[in-house]
């Protein structure tokens, strides 16, 4: 096992780097999205409309925040089952997202994908929000905020720590 500090900004430089089971204490710009904003997002896409953020080389997180108290910048912030994203995933990928956090296994079109696209799903530890919360500097809602906590949100890290699941050239944890 390796341990790794990157920054979201360079992630081309990264995910051929990193191997399933490395450390990975990550830096910079995600954005949260969970199912409800994953399918607006597909429909966006496919009618050609515009994207609440840039897939390009971006790195989504599976979250759901809770409110945020007085005084933080997020609430809890744990990480949700990523296999309900799945069916989204292949077409976001080849749209140029490049990572993704959650928590789970993946399904084959989603392995295929990350290969394909030479991208990265990093797991965070299910269970640990409010501590995962204190890496989270900034958490601002850009889009659908109508959906509550599953609207999309842009946050910034510091050193949030994670485990490479899926790299890219299809070494899997799971597996």
């Amino acid at each position: 096992m390796r341990e790794f500090s990157f920054n979201t900004a360079d992630i081309l430089s990264w995910t051929e780097t990193v191997s399933a089971g490395d450390i990975v204490k990550l830096s910079g710009v995600v954005y949260t999205s969970r199912d409800a904003a994953h399918k607006r997002i597909k429909a966006a896409i496919e009618s050609g409309e515009s994207l609440p953020f840039d897939l390009k080389n971006a790195v989504i997180y599976y979250a759901g925040p809770t409110p945020t108290p007085d005084n933080l910048p997020i609430g809890s912030c744990g990480p949700t089952t990523s296999s309900r994203m799945d069916p989204y995933v292949p077409l976001l990928m080849n749209n140029g997202l490049k990572g993704m956090i959650g928590k789970g296994e993946r399904d084959d079109a989603v392995c295929e994908a990350i290969i394909k696209n030479k991208g990265v799903y990093l797991c965070a530890v299910g269970g640990a929000g409010a501590l995962a919360a204190k890496c989270i500097k900034s958490c601002e809602v850009i889009a659908y905020d109508d959906l509550g906590c599953e609207s999309v949100k842009k946050l910034v890290l510091e050193d949030f720590p994670l485990i490479v699941a899926i790299d890219c050239r299809g070494g899997n944890l799971y597996k």
